[in-house]
């Protein structure tokens, strides 16, 4: 039986595991059909496109722009080992828009949204304003949960493309200013290397970490346990959760645009 008791840990995380998948897996299927079905609520779908879209713009720009810029000074630093400093615009232009700005977009809407709404909805579900919504025949999926996922799904492809403009503009102002480039011949570069592919993959991936950074606030915001403790680990939960996703779903979809 000694030997047998890691086994039996290991079956049941997996159990756990896979259940949560599945609560998961139906959440996320009900919260989808839910936007597509009336009654729809403009008001709180308005309130979370701001929050979720025009609300976030400044840590967005500001986590771009520092991006490009340090970007640039480490491609030129790494180029001039072999001659290569002529590459800087080019990289900078396919590192930001394929990869790093769909991330960090990602990781900072699920920093900021996704902690957000996980405390909101579990404050709701502790202080029993989720059932006082189902008293009064309101859907809380429809109501609370639907909102937020169309918000996000509209917002955060919008902030992914606003986030590769401010970090290429970042890595173009290090470059002219600092490194001596050619204002002209930067952005000449920047353009011809660029491929809609490029673009396309970008908004593609904004689209599902917003729809994943969604997903997981309201999910664990609605499974939160009672109290100040419950709401704690539902914020933690969903943030973790969130993260690592979109992090995998990163590299699912870099594979589904770029496999050769």
């Amino acid at each position: 039986m000694t030997l047998l008791a890691p086994l039996g840990a290991l079956g049941r995380a997996v159990l756990t595991f896979m259940a949560t998948v599945g609560r998961v897996s139906i959440f996320a299927a009900r919260a989808l059909s839910h936007i597509f079905r009336p009654p729809w609520y403009p008001r709180e779908l308005f309130s979370s496109l701001l929050t979720i879209g025009w609300l976030s713009l400044p840590v967005v720009g500001l986590t771009a722009i520092f991006t490009g810029g340090a970007l640039a000074l480490q491609i030129y630093a790494g180029g001039a080992r072999f001659n290569a400093e002529a590459v800087v615009p080019q990289i900078v232009a396919i590192g930001m828009v394929r990869e790093l700005g769909p991330v960090l977009v990602g990781l900072m809407i699920a920093a900021r949204v996704t902690s957000s709404i996980a405390a909101e909805i579990a404050t709701m579900k502790v202080t029993e304003q989720i059932d006082a919504l189902t008293t009064l025949s309101t859907n809380p999926m429809k109501y609370l949960v639907a909102p937020r996922v169309l918000a996000a799904l509209i917002t955060v492809p919008l902030l992914v493309g606003i986030g590769d403009i401010i970090g290429i503009a970042g890595g173009f102002g290090v470059a002219v200013h600092s490194l001596d480039f050619n204002p002209a011949t930067y952005l000449m570069n920047t353009v011809n290397f660029l491929e809609t592919r490029d673009v396309v993959s970008s908004l593609a991936k904004g689209a599902a970490f917003g729809l994943i950074a969604a997903l997981m606030g309201c999910f664990y915001g609605m499974e939160s346990g009672r109290g100040a403790q419950g709401v704690g680990r539902a914020t933690k939960g969903s943030v973790e959760a969130a993260a690592v996703l979109i992090l995998a779903a990163n590299f699912v979809l870099t594979g589904v645009f770029f496999s050769i």
